[in-house]
């Protein structure tokens, strides 16, 4: 990288901190804090939920998965649209019934705290484990591009003698996105990170249109060679109807399991709810949940058509470049749009992408913080003190858990540089069937009267053994996870509440809500 590069990257990353601070002189409360007042506009949401849906992982992988495959990942896009459609029907009215902070107080008003402590714990946990290995999965990627100029591995030596350059250099990319993340989250609060998500979405589009570009412009034949080429080679191939449980994208997992996968992400998941809480009214929150769908969309598509140029480059144009991104002859596809970035792109260019990989990762770390901090307080703190303290106070302890769980997935990242990616895999894919017990205990509430709370923890302790079965005993791919998590859960509480019905209250509570 050209010190212009550096310097981009500099100026980007020092913007977002003091913006994150600005923010954050407004606030009084967690109110403020959390949900901005309730006043950010549609647009700013939408673009908030895109941002946050699209990780480093996605800017990287979804054009290395054209590059070896086709265009099927849009088949799981798919039933992100249908999700979509489902979470604003099904539970969008309920978020704007009470004053709610987090999506888990509607468990705690229909089945009692225990559920909601157990849910909003699930997702703590959750979000420590999986986002501590995003960010860990963001350093491989920003690595990466740093160790494709050959005075890194010198200064990384130089710096800290003794230690593997591949190790200090990751975990030094590490530290620099998780603090920076860290910085403006603890400042802004969730102002700042809807505001420099929209920022950030911003960025990063920006770094893969003119990324796309200048990758077409170095393909003699132009978009003519690319649709012969990638035709001939399959890689326009959109839709895959084979009946199978155990691959994924095709037809049937990508859009019934991704319909219940956004169901549950968007729908359920504190992450994403949050943002909901942010607007005045349902319509506002519709509106930006359904539009986000449709720029995601065109996000993917502008991601897996890089990937399918990297195809008719590399093959056709640059073989010889190949081995830069092959090991023990498998093709490391997320290398290869990084390699393209650091190779082939003018300078200048290549600072505003790698900002670009930056403003992927902290849009989704960001959140991840915020509503962290979000469910630790108001679903533990705040009623163990029965809010009996000053706003100042619970403000004062919002910020600082935002910094506790920065601290925390910035350990789980450089821990996992030492544990086996088998190890990382197994961590990652917590989340894929935690999503659908939750699902299950919504589902639980919103279309059930006799199921209690006993009921309940039945529901998910059966979801839990079962999903447990299939994720170590079964070879089912992982789209199913939120459909089978979500369907055994809310099956076996159904059946519990035959023996161990709702209290009277509970019931007459359910019917006058």
């Amino acid at each position: 990288m050209h010190p212009l590069d550096f310097g981009i990257l500099f100026v980007y990353l020092t913007a977002v901190v003091l913006f994150g601070a600005y923010f954050g002189k407004s606030q009084r409360t967690i109110q403020d804090y959390f949900v901005s007042g309730k006043n950010l506009p549609w647009w700013a949401i939408m673009g908030s939920i895109v941002a946050t849906e699209t990780s480093t992982v996605t800017f990287i992988s979804v054009p290395g998965f054209a590059y070896g495959n086709n265009l099927t990942f849009l088949q799981l896009v798919m039933g992100y649209m249908i999700g979509r459609l489902a979470v604003s029907i099904l539970f969008i009215p309920a978020y704007f019934k009470g004053q709610l902070l987090t999506v888990y107080q509607l468990l705690g008003e229909r089945f009692g705290s225990g559920v909601k402590r157990l849910a909003s714990g699930v997702f703590l946990l959750t979000r420590s484990l999986a986002d501590g290995f995003r960010l860990f999965a963001t350093g491989l990627v920003l690595a990466a591009v740093l160790r494709a100029m050959p005075e890194t591995d010198a200064i990384a030596t130089a710096w800290l003698p003794g230690i593997d350059p591949t190790y200090s250099i990751l975990a030094a990319s590490v530290l620099v996105i998780g603090l920076a993340t860290m910085a403006y989250t603890y400042f802004g609060g969730m102002t700042a990170v809807v505001w420099t998500d929209v920022t950030q979405l911003t960025v990063y589009t920006t770094g893969a249109v003119i990324a796309a570009v200048v990758l077409l412009g170095q393909i003699p034949g132009g978009w003519s060679e690319v649709r012969e080429v990638a035709g001939a080679a399959g890689r326009f191939q959109l839709f895959d109807f084979t009946p199978t449980l155990t691959r994924s994208y095709t037809f049937w997992s990508g859009v019934i399991g991704g319909a219940f996968l956004t169901t549950a992400t968007h729908g359920t998941d504190q992450l994403m709810v949050q943002r909901y809480f942010c607007t005045k009214d349902p319509r506002q929150a519709r509106k930006a949940l359904l539009w986000s769908g449709v720029v995601v969309f065109a996000q993917f598509v502008l991601f897996l058509f890089i990937g399918v140029m990297l195809f008719v480059y590399y093959t056709q144009h640059a073989p010889g470049e190949i081995a830069e991104f092959t090991r023990d002859g498998r093709l490391l596809t997320d290398r290869i749009f990084p390699y393209f970035i650091v190779r082939h792109l003018p300078i200048g260019v290549v600072g505003l992408v790698v900002a670009a990989i930056f403003a992927a990762a902290m849009s989704t770390l960001s959140s991840s913080l915020n509503s962290s901090s979000a469910a630790a307080v108001n679903d533990f703190y705040l009623p163990a003190t029965a809010g009996a303290h000053s706003d100042r106070h619970y403000l004062t302890v919002s910020r600082m858990m935002t910094a506790v769980f920065g601290v925390v997935q910035m350990i789980v990242a450089v821990a996992a540089i030492w544990l086996s990616s088998r190890v990382v895999d197994e961590v990652l894919g917590i989340a894929s069937f935690t999503n659908g017990l939750i699902l299950g205990v919504f589902f639980l509430g919103t279309f059930t009267v006799r199921v209690g709370q006993t009921a309940a923890f039945a529901g998910i302790l059966g979801g839990a053994s079962v999903m447990l079965a299939v994720k170590l005993g079964t070879a089912v791919s992982w789209q199913w996870y939120v459909l089978i998590g979500s369907l055994v859960t809310f099956a076996v509480g159904w059946a519990a509440s035959f023996i161990s019905p709702a209290a009277p209250a509970e019931e007459s509570a359910l019917r006058r809500g």
